[in-house]
């Protein structure tokens, strides 16, 4: 199940950044409490390499994707990179595709090689490798096309020699559903020997249904299959276990919520410790923040015991949790103490560079960010005939919203002269609303906060606008329970609130975002495209918002 220990170009522990700590799961007395990751790392899947734990996630059309986080103890994580500089075909992700590009990702270690299969429910089954974790990392590799093939999850079998490839469907796409097909592949992950064969129809499992996400392994003579079902919201996580990788197969619920708040406890990744302790991740989904990483204990009971004490069928299953529930705080794993940490929020964009937290909302242009040799983060008006609609704008910069009441800061200097140029600070979904400057028919700079609702064709006004005399403001959206934002900005006088409350919305798979852009409308007959001057943003923060204590009288 688990790779050798043989330590490949590993990276070195991660300080603690002491802009992240803060949103780590570690407690500092030898416990954690889920979520791991509190933001939207969807769908994730984890490997180890040694001493080292690699995880990846769903990023669907954001550039770049195929997000690698780095663990020592799997509760603290860093961001080290993605494997998906840019997305294949790339043609087809040249403007935003929120819900589609990447699904679910598998990470594997074979053959002295990381490697990654997706699916993209439009396009087929790809993978990338590497030698080094860190890169470079090979161009997406079609290894078989198709509609609707998703969630694909390799096995190399060490003893035959054999592999095998596991995936699910989309209807969308395809018009099935609720089954897993398996193939074998050529063992350098090139391509599929056969036309698959159904491993598991759960439409013949009585109450079953969206059976999807699954993840492949070998243990102790049985190939298992872990995949969830029942949806993303309130589903559960089912094993699959069978003597030869055909079938046929045997089913049973290990995860599910039972009493807990921890709702569809599902679809994630097993992982065994050098100790030999295993552990599983999985996501909840939380709304307006996507799907947040949850770490479990797993175990295996030759009598799994429920939590009523009586003895499940079968025996030798994996017990999730505790007795099948999630929980929500646990002692951490058996494995050195590593300082609190969390992948980085902040950003002073030196040298005029972006850190890796940041992607864009699709395949990025020429130009869009440009270089320059001081500090702050200089992006181009882009000219565009979407100027109304930024979820319709490839060239916002977006970052994860934290699940978290939080305060977002960041400073703004327009620098175009252009009329109707803007920049500004998004929470970016389905709906969405922002606040920055605006350079009017005047010639002057203006603070604008605008907002657009699920169904509407562009923006509207959300407060009044005015004048900002010296082309810059501080903006900052205050993001209280349930996403819940409320916008204010400094343009030299103080922090003023803006507009009515504004609670953020996700799109149908992907949490809302936090986004930067800048753009310019585009003349009459104009495609777009051409820049319209910049937009400089200075000092980008997320801080917790600190809990009221209440008064004496209370």
């Amino acid at each position: 199940m688990t790779a050798g220990d043989r330590i490949p170009n590993t990276p070195e522990p991660a300080p603690a950044d002491r802009h992240a700590a803060w949103l780590s799961a570690d407690r500092g007395d030898g416990t954690y409490r889920n979520p791991v990751l509190a933001a939207d790392w969807s769908d994730p899947d984890v490997t180890r390499v040694g001493d080292d734990y690699y995880l990846t996630a769903s990023s669907f059309g954001r550039v770049p994707g195929l997000p690698l986080l780095h663990s020592r103890d799997l509760v603290n994580w860093t961001l080290i990179g993605h494997a998906l500089e840019r997305p294949a075909p790339a043609e087809a992700f040249t403007v935003p595709r929120h819900d589609c590009g990447v699904w679910a990702p598998s990470i594997r270690y074979h053959d002295d090689r990381f490697w990654i299969f997706w699916g993209d429910p439009d396009h087929g089954i790809f993978q990338v490798s590497a030698e080094d974790v860190r890169g470079p990392w090979s161009r997406p590799h079609l290894i078989e096309p198709g509609k609707g093939l998703i969630d694909p999850c390799p096995l190399w079998d060490e003893r035959t020699g054999e592999a095998y490839l596991v995936h699910a469907w989309a209807r969308s796409r395809s018009g099935i559903k609720n089954r897993l097909t398996g193939h074998r592949m050529r063992p350098d992950a090139t391509g599929l020997l056969d036309d698959g064969t159904t491993l598991v129809d759960a439409d013949r499992i009585p109450g079953w249904f969206t059976l999807e996400g699954p993840k492949l392994y070998q243990h102790d003579g049985w190939f298992w299959i872990l995949a969830p079902a029942g949806g993303v919201a309130t589903g559960w996580q089912g094993a699959f276990r069978s003597r030869g990788f055909f079938g046929p197969y045997e089913e049973h619920v290990v995860l599910a919520q039972g009493d807990t708040d921890i709702n569809g406890p599902h679809q994630g990744g097993w992982v065994r410790t050098p100790a030999g302790e295993d552990w599983f991740v999985h996501f909840q989904e939380q709304g307006p923040y996507g799907r947040l990483v949850h770490l479990q204990p797993m175990r295996w009971d030759e009598g799994a015991t429920s939590r009523s004490g009586s003895v499940e069928r079968g025996g030798g299953w994996p017990v999730l949790g505790e007795y099948g529930s999630p929980v929500r705080e646990h002692p951490k794993p058996a494995l050195p103490p590593q300082p609190p940490t969390a992948p980085v929020t902040d950003d002073d964009f030196p040298g005029g560079r972006y850190g890796r937290q940041w992607q864009w909302a699709a395949d990025p242009g020429s130009g869009w960010a440009p270089p320059h040799s001081g500090d702050g983060l200089r992006l181009t008006c882009v000219r565009t005939p979407d100027a109304h609609d930024l979820r319709r704008l490839p060239h916002v910069l977006t970052q994860r919203l934290p699940a978290r009441p939080v305060t977002v800061e960041v400073g703004l200097r327009l620098e175009s002269a252009e009329p109707g140029a803007k920049a500004g600070l998004t929470v970016l979904g389905d709906a969405f609303s922002w606040i920055g400057l605006e350079r009017g028919t005047d010639g002057r700079a203006r603070l604008v906060h605008r907002f657009a609702e699920s169904l509407a064709e562009g923006e509207r006004d959300a407060a009044h606008s005015w004048p900002a005399p010296d082309e810059r403001a501080r903006l900052r959206i205050v993001i209280g329970a349930g996403a819940r934002c409320r916008f204010a900005a400094d343009t030299g006088d103080g922090w003023t609130p803006h507009g009515q409350v504004f609670a953020a919305l996700p799109w149908r798979w992907v949490g809302a975002l936090l986004g930067l852009f800048a753009a310019a409308p585009a003349e009459a007959g104009d495609t777009g495209g051409g820049h319209a001057g910049t937009a400089l943003f200075t000092h980008f923060r997320i801080t917790p918002v600190a809990r009221r204590r209440p008064a004496a009288d209370e």
